[in-house]
């Protein structure tokens, strides 16, 4: 069932939708009752795009602006998780640049390359790293029949060369300028933009989140829509 935000809303449909779709149960109407319907049909109609199939892992990138500029191009192409190593620089995404983005990702921080890896491959992935090297693949050549990770390293070296190691595909963005490298957050967006773009059609159904994804998501934003003071209520009731 999908309402259009460019139509009036009715509430009582808006609830009973959540409701029929898992999304909220019956004992919990009243958490909708907090948030316009508009509102919500816009949590509900983003979230149905919404994909873990493809993943971001960031690799010490340390310029803010570039952090929140994935950021903000992961939340565009729908892509949920991201994954964070740290390098020389906290990461402190701008929040003039991510324009509320990050509120609406699953950001977690790994302590280092390895242990990011290893928790990222035993949850299934396959781990696909930009590369300028010899063994690397031309983008639209990726396989990904299986769920992915998308690894970017820093703004001027690159990936590590244990990221190198450990990644399990390597690719690169055809070019034919003198440059051989776009800019981080460039990289990012091309990248993207071609990788979900076929994940959808190759995976099918598996690219979405499943019922209980959606579940956990939702409830997530929601009390990210909410004023700090009636947050504490939700997560309490939850």
């Amino acid at each position: 069932m999908l309402l259009s935000t460019q139509e009036p809303v009715n509430e009582e449909s808006v609830k009973q939708m959540l409701i029929d779709t898992g999304l909220l149960r019956e004992n919990e109407q009243w958490i909708a009752d907090m948030i316009l319907p508009q509102r919500l049909m816009r949590l509900y109609q983003v979230l149905s795009q919404r994909t873990r199939y493809i993943s971001i892992l960031l690799e010490a990138i340390d310029d803010g602006h570039n952090q929140a500029a994935v950021l903000r191009t992961a939340d565009a192409f729908g892509v949920q998780n991201i994954t964070v190593v740290e390098g020389d620089q906290p990461f402190e995404p701008n929040r003039k640049v991510t324009q509320g983005s990050h509120k609406w990702l699953t950001i977690h921080k790994q302590p280092d390359l390895q242990t990011a890896i290893r928790d990222l491959t035993a949850q299934g992935y396959q781990i696909c790293a930009t590369y300028l090297g010899n063994d690397a693949v031309p983008i639209g050549e990726i396989d990904l029949s299986r769920p992915t990770v998308l690894l970017f390293g820093n703004e001027h070296r690159g990936i590590s060369e244990e990221a190198a190691d450990l990644a399990h595909q390597k690719f690169y963005i055809p070019m034919v300028g003198f440059v051989q490298s776009f800019n981080i957050s460039v990289a990012a967006a091309l990248t993207l933009q071609e990788v979900t773009k076929r994940a959808r059609e190759t995976a099918g159904d598996r690219y979405y989140l499943t019922s209980e994804e959606k579940r956990e998501v939702f409830l997530d934003w929601v009390i990210q829509t909410l004023q700090p003071r009636l947050r504490d209520k939700v997560r309490k009731s939850l």
